[in-house]
């Protein structure tokens, strides 16, 4: 199974690793799924734990070094060229476009997104960690 997480689901991995993002994250790392990353992904990551409201929770060395595990050890892809438009927020339009390209499930935490499950393979999650539980 292939996955494009969202920014704030690896935001909420490393404030909390006992939660769905962090047993997801781990998961990732004992090699059950391939997480899919790109540039514009990585990015808004990196803007996202340099924020001022992260960097107070988070030391700036942890952020690097795991902007540089996702860097090294997921499946880095290019950014989709063709982005149509389809979400609420046209922020979030590459994230479709980046699952759909890639054949991966997009698992996020905005409730604008999960608002598009009935058009698109985008789980919460808890809805993600279940799937990988029961072997889906």
């Amino acid at each position: 199974m292939r996955a494009v997480l969202d920014a704030n689901v690896f935001v909420s991995a490393l404030l909390s690793r006992s939660g769905s993002p962090g047993q997801i994250l781990a998961r990732w790392i004992a090699g059950e799924y391939e997480l899919v990353v790109s540039p514009r992904l990585l990015n808004e990551l990196e803007r996202t734990l340099s924020s001022p409201k992260i960097r107070n929770r988070l030391m700036p060395e942890e952020a690097k070094q795991f902007a540089g595990l996702l860097r090294e050890e997921a499946i880095l892809v290019d950014d989709p060229e063709l982005v149509p438009p389809r979400a609420p927020d046209p922020g979030d339009d590459y994230l479709l476009a980046l699952a759909e390209a890639e054949r991966a499930v997009l698992v996020s935490g905005d409730q604008h997104l999960l608002g598009l499950a009935d058009e698109f393979p985008i789980l919460a999650p808890a809805t993600f960690l279940r799937t990988l539980e029961t072997g889906g």
